[in-house]
C-alpha cells in the first residue's frame, strides 16, 4: 500500500491482533486480588481498577496480572486482515493499551516484528492512551512529525488520543475498504 504519510502507527488488539483474553476474567481477578489487599473494587472496570490499585500503592501487583493474561493470549491471539499489509514504505509503530511484552510476543508470533519500527504499550511509560504521550513517544521513536503520521486504531480511545497528538488517524474498517 502507498503511504501518504511520513509514518503509520497502529493500535495492536483489535487492530493488527486479537489478544485471546478473556477480559471479564481478568477484570474478576484483579478484583479479587484487590479486594484481598483491602482496595474497594465494586462496580469497577478493569481501567478503574488499575487506577485503584496505583492509587492504593499495589498498582505493580494488578498490573503483572494483567500483563500476564496478555502475554498467555498473545501466543493465542489471532491475526486480523489488516495486519497483511504490513511491511510498509514507510516506518511503522505500535501504540498499545496492552503491555509491551504482550504486544511484542503478539508481533513475534504473527511474524509482524521485523515490520514495526517503534512500540510503547500501556506500560511503557506514563500516563496511557487516550492522553497523547504514549502515540508522540512512538512517533519521536520514528522520528517523524506528528502532523505526517496516521494512527490506525479500532475504538473511540485511539480516535481521542489520535486527536490529542495532532495525528490523523482512521478507523481499521476504513482502512480495509480504502
Amino acid at each position: 500500500m502507498a503511504e501518504s504519510y511520513e509514518a503509520v502507527v497502529y493500535d495492536l488488539d483489535g487492530t493488527l491482533v486479537e489478544l485471546d483474553v478473556d477480559w471479564a476474567l481478568v477484570t474478576r481477578e484483579v478484583a479479587d486480588r484487590l479486594q484481598s489487599r483491602g482496595v474497594a473494587t465494586d462496580g469497577a472496570t478493569l481501567w478503574s481498577l488499575l487506577k485503584r490499585a496505583d492509587a492504593a500503592g499495589v498498582g505493580e501487583v494488578a498490573e503483572e496480572l494483567v500483563a500476564t493474561h496478555e502475554r498467555v493470549g498473545a501466543h493465542t491471539s489471532d491475526r486480523l486482515p489488516l495486519a497483511g499489509e504490513l511491511p510498509l514504505s514507510v516506518p511503522v509503530g505500535v501504540c498499545s493499551l496492552n503491555s509491551e511484552s504482550a504486544v511484542r510476543k503478539a508481533l513475534d508470533r504473527h511474524g509482524l516484528a521485523d515490520a514495526v519500527d517503534a512500540v510503547v504499550g500501556r506500560d511503557s511509560l506514563a500516563p496511557q492512551k487516550p492522553h497523547p504521550g504514549p502515540l508522540l513517544a512512538v512517533v519521536r521513536r520514528l522520528e517523524v512529525d506528528p502532523a505526517e503520521t496516521l494512527f490506525v486504531g479500532d475504538s473511540a480511545t485511539d480516535e481521542t488520543t489520535a486527536e490529542r497528538a495532532g495525528t490523523a488517524f482512521q478507523y481499521v474498517d476504513e482502512r480495509l475498504s480504502a
